[in-house]
């Protein structure tokens, strides 16, 4: 099974860059949480109390347009460094959920997912920046989306977890500030 390319486009970029998912631009009180955001204009966080292994450093992500919007190209510009060599049986377990209700979990070796933003494995230490566009399908369900990638290296090393919640409105009814 090929894994959307709009979920994994910036996931299996060498800087482990994105999840191709938005936070509709409000902002927000300083929390926690606030630690484990990427900067940039996406949604996009570390996931808690999960350990990493020095693989990757992600110094940004931006979305565009922020927020996404179904039947729409959004393009993903990340940036940031490899520390440490990714080989060959590197893989994602990605999980999607709607709400409460899982849509979808599964595993995708990462190196054959590469193609979707013009690299290959083994992808060795260095500086990466990573601009994909993808085309959005008109069909995406208004609500909440949460998106967790977790990113291992073949020898079971966490290379980096990532997460985001997606809030998709339907046409004509975006909900600005929280209000109607």
């Amino acid at each position: 099974m090929r894994v959307s390319a709009a979920v994994l486009s910036a996931l299996v970029a060498p800087s482990a860059a994105a999840l191709s998912f938005f936070n509709g631009g409000a902002q927000k009180a300083i929390t926690l949480d606030e630690d484990l955001k990427i900067p940039g204009e996406s949604p996009l966080e570390h996931c808690p109390d999960r350990e990493t292994k020095g693989y990757v450093d992600i110094k940004s992500v931006d979305l565009s347009p922020n927020p996404p919007l179904a039947g729409k190209e959004l393009v993903i510009k990340a940036n940031g460094t490899v520390l440490k060599t990714i080989e060959q049986g590197a893989y994602i377990e990605l999980i999607v959920k709607y709400g409460y209700v899982r849509l979808l979990k599964t595993t995708a070796d990462l190196c054959e997912q590469m193609d979707e933003v013009n690299m290959e494995c083994p992808v060795k230490p260095g500086d990466r920046l990573i601009t994909k566009t993808v085309e959005l399908p008109k069909e995406i369900p208004p609500g909440t989306y949460h998106v967790e990638a977790d990113v291992f290296a073949a020898n079971g090393d966490r290379i980096t977890c990532l997460t985001a919640n997606v809030q998709f409105s339907l046409p004509g009814f975006d909900v600005m500030d929280g209000e109607l």
